[in-house]
């Protein structure tokens, strides 16, 4: 299922990649040209800036892991109660990675289109 969100978020980002390079190419005016591809950078920054406040956020979560972790091990409430938290406790990491390469990839997408509207821009 991991894999499958990893696929869906390529692809999705791919889309939006390709629909940006075939609408800047298509625009026959630069000042068209130049004024759609400002939108885009404009939407791009949006986005980035999205996901680098996604990143603070998986920062602050673990930590709480890390605190849980901490004390999980220092309460004695038994061995059932210790084994469900630890199960937690790893499913929450298990997101938290997920989360951070998922907008990796973003992030990487969101370069590649922040490159393609600076040279539609730049290029006459």
């Amino acid at each position: 299922m991991k894999f499958l969100g990893y696929a869906y978020r390529f692809l999705s980002n791919f889309i939006f990649l390709a629909l940006v390079y075939y609408s800047l190419n298509f625009m026959e005016k630069y000042q068209q040209r130049a004024i759609l591809a400002i939108l885009v950078l404009v939407y791009a920054g949006m986005r980035a800036m999205s996901a680098f406040r996604s990143f603070y956020f998986f920062q602050r979560i673990e930590r709480l892991e890390i605190e849980a972790r901490r004390l999980a091990g220092m309460t004695g409430d038994g061995p059932a109660a210790s084994a469900s938290r630890k199960q937690v406790i790893s499913d929450v990491s298990s997101l938290r990675r997920d989360g951070e390469m998922k907008a990796y990839i973003d992030l990487l997408f969101l370069a590649l289109v922040v490159l393609l509207c600076i040279s539609k821009i730049v290029t006459d």
